[in-house]
């Protein structure tokens, strides 16, 4: 099918690294050359050791999912020659601890709110339908255990 990747650097920068004492910032570089600082969350490693500017993996994870769901609606409406306006999503993800114990983002609750064009009408109920079947379609939420909630705005 197909490959994705990314590369991550991290330097240790003189600290002395065995006392926990070392930053978190580091890297991502992705295959079209967008470079992202990225860090620890100041919720998991305090500053500063972390740096609360950066994009935190537990952030990433959120953002992707959001995406991806995002990307998949997007098509099912172009499908539906329904045309979108704006989109937009203030995604969040919950750590917990999961059945074994570990801390795990154990859910997820995407918020989508929708803006069609005028004179595209779509029912309350279709709007859900067609997040349901964006939902199921998005690589990412097939491939992850974490409950997914999708809360759309209804208008």
């Amino acid at each position: 099918m197909s490959e994705h990747s990314a590369t991550i650097q991290w330097q240790r920068n003189q600290a002395r690294f065995t006392d926990h004492r070392y930053s978190r910032e580091h890297h991502w570089q992705f295959d079209g050359g967008v470079e992202v600082m990225a860090s620890a969350s100041p919720h998991v490693v305090p500053a500063p050791y972390s740096n609360a500017a950066c994009i935190d993996p537990e952030e990433a994870f959120v953002a992707a999912l959001a995406s991806c769901h995002m990307l998949w609606f997007l098509s099912i409406a172009a499908h539906k020659q329904l045309i979108v306006d704006s989109y937009s999503d203030r995604a969040m993800g919950q750590m917990n601890k999961n059945e074994a114990g570990h801390l795990a983002i154990t859910e997820i609750y995407l918020r989508p709110g929708v803006t069609f064009a005028a004179g595209c009408l779509v029912t309350s109920e279709e709007l859900l339908e067609m997040h349901r079947d964006a939902h199921h379609r998005c690589f990412l939420a097939n491939s992850v255990k974490t409950k997914i909630t999708i809360e759309p705005v209804v208008p």
